[in-house]
Formats: C-alpha cells, structure tokens, sequence
C-alpha cells in the first residue's frame, strides 16, 4: 500500500500549494518575531474511520532535515559510552545514578519529563523496568538500544529526524515536522515527506484525510488540503 499512498498523494496537493503555505507561514513568523524558534505543526484531521472500530495506525519516518534540533536526549550508559557521552557533551547517566532514583515514582517522573527521549546500552536496557520501575514506559519514552558499533552522535540525530504519527481515540493528530528557523525549502520537503507517510498509512489513503493544516506555534494556521 506505500507505493499506492504515495502515488495518490502526489496528485493531491501540488508543490506550488506546499511552497504558497509555507511561504505564508514563514512570513507571518518574520513579521512577528518572538523570543523563541517556533514549532512548525502539521495538524491533520480525519474523516471515515471509527477509532473505536478500526485498527490504530502508528508509524514512524525519518525526515530530510531535521526538524527537533532543540530535542534532549538521555543516554543511559555502560561506563563505554557514558566515557564517550561525556566527551562529546551529552548527558548520561549510568547504573548506580539510575540505582540512586531508588524506584522513587516522583524522581522517575522528573527524569522522564526532563528529556525527550532516551538510548540505553544493551547491558543496561534489560535492567530499566527493574532499575526505574514502569516510569519511563508510562511516559512513552522507554529507551531506544544503543550497541558499541553504533555512531552516538548519528543516532541521536536520527533520533532528532524521525517523527512519529499515532492514532489515538480521536480524529486530529498534530506533529512537529520543523521549525521557523528552517529554510522554506527545507520545510516544504519535510512537509511533502511527511504527508506522504501519514497517507500511505491510512486504510483508504486520501478518502481518511479531512484536512491538512500547517501552524507555526504563534501563527495562523494555513490550509494545505
């Protein structure tokens, strides 16, 4: 079904239309400026699905430019890669720090919600429910494995390029598919890469798709389809 996806949606919303809403929105941005880089959103709402009755789609695909760059990220490390986060300034946190949380629900809590996202080593990701408790799991951030032969710094800007479309009990999703400090180009191609998945995850692919809205965090949004 991807490559019928993707093909219908190339027939759907034309390049042009792409550029013109995200130019609008870029603009609207500069003419405001705040004191912060903000979010750009792709806000989709569906239409002929039950969430109660059909199955809830969940997928994940890696975007040309990297949309989170402000995203935090937490490795929870054998000494190997705790030595090596450390020299390249990233934070981790090994065994006996993790020992230190003492299962405590408040401080599991305050660990998850002070990152984005995690990595664990493999001799330590098995240990994480017995170490931590459920805390990270309930927060949808139990850790992605990060082996030796891995590049730490390419993985965490995989990480940073990867965004996630999940269906949940209601109709409208919103993802973080860029920023305003992004070129218009760079934005238009993770626009298109990201509607494009989202389609070719539906069951009836553009017959699901109600409308596609873009929305800079302070801006009005502009209507894609």
């Amino acid at each position: 079904t991807c490559g019928k996806g993707y093909k219908a949606t190339m027939s759907k919303i034309t390049r042009e239309t792409y550029e013109q809403n995200v130019q609008a929105m870029l603009a609207h941005a500069a003419e405001k400026k705040r004191k912060f880089v903000e979010t750009v959103e792709l806000q989709i709402t569906l239409k002929n699905y039950d969430p109660q009755r059909d199955k809830r789609f969940s997928g994940t695909v890696k975007l040309p430019n990297i949309p989170r760059p402000r995203m935090k990220v937490c490795i929870l490390g054998d000494a190997k890669h705790c030595d090596e986060a450390k020299s390249k300034n990233i934070p981790c946190m090994d065994v006996e720090a993790l020992k230190k949380l003492n299962k405590n629900k408040k401080l599991v809590k305050k660990l998850a919600n002070s990152y984005d996202a995690f990595f664990a080593s493999a001799a330590l990701i098995k240990q994480i429910p017995r170490l931590l408790g459920p805390g990270l799991n309930k927060a949808g951030k139990f850790p992605s494995l990060l082996t030796h032969d891995d590049n730490m710094e390419h993985k965490i800007s995989e990480l940073k390029s990867t965004i996630k479309f999940q269906m949940k009990k209601v109709l409208t999703l919103g993802v973080a598919i860029g920023h305003v400090g992004m070129t218009a180009d760079e934005i238009t191609n993770n626009t298109v890469q990201s509607v494009n998945f989202l389609v070719s995850l539906l069951k009836k692919n553009w017959q699901n798709v109600k409308s596609l809205t873009l929305k800079s965090t302070m801006g009005a949004p502009q209507r894609l389809y």
